[in-house]
């Protein structure tokens, strides 16, 4: 719905407190750095996939993007490091690899409204960790929609909008929905202990 493939049936999305249907269509989705669960690359090198979010980036900004995405390690591991040719689909590499190359390409977009679609959900829990603490930083003048399963990636979030057969079951920042929320509080202790909610 925020990039208006599909229009809202009731309500309204806003943006700047705009709502996104008076938003000019390019414009809007110029505005979104876009993230799904399953890592989408392209075939070329790794750099032309990270300046596919934006052409006229600079060296400079597409290394930071993959330094804030955990990327760097992996690409500089490789002899052509950025000029690494990337098969159609990004099937010479791995699952978390993909997710880390679509989030740095995300980055290198500079966008208002970012949105990450269970996009860690192939990293393991210490570069989840260390990315989400980079991405705090990297992201704090835009807004970020964070779509997740584990606990761990949202429990930090200002707004945590828990959903229960496609309804809300609850809302409001971690503390609050342990104490208020028993689908979140399940979810939550299924996945880690008391001492590692707190």
């Amino acid at each position: 719905m925020l990039p208006r493939f599909y229009d809202v049936t009731e309500g309204e999305i806003l943006i700047d407190g705009i709502d996104i249907r008076n938003w000019p269509l390019k414009k809007l989705r110029d505005m979104i750095g876009f993230v799904p669960q399953k890592g989408i690359l392209f075939s070329g090198t790794i750099e032309s996939n990270l300046k596919y979010g934006d052409r006229g980036a600079s060296d400079e900004e597409v290394e930071e993007a993959a330094r804030t995405a955990q990327a760097e390690e992996f690409i500089s591991s490789r002899p052509e490091g950025f000029q690494t040719e990337i098969s159609q689909g990004g099937q010479n590499v791995s699952g978390g690899q993909k997710q880390r190359l679509s989030i740095a390409r995300a980055l290198v977009k500079k966008a208002s409204v970012n949105v990450f679609d269970d996009s860690f959900s192939a990293l393991d829990f210490k570069t989840d960790a260390k990315l989400r603490a980079a991405l705090k930083e990297k992201t704090k003048d835009s807004a970020t929609i964070l779509v997740a399963q584990r606990i761990s990636t949202i429990m930090n979030a200002d707004q945590i909008i828990v959903l229960d057969q496609g309804r809300i079951a609850g809302k409001g920042p971690h503390r609050e929905l342990m104490k208020t929320c028993e689908v979140y509080r399940e979810i939550a202790l299924s996945q880690l202990s008391e001492e590692e909610l707190k």
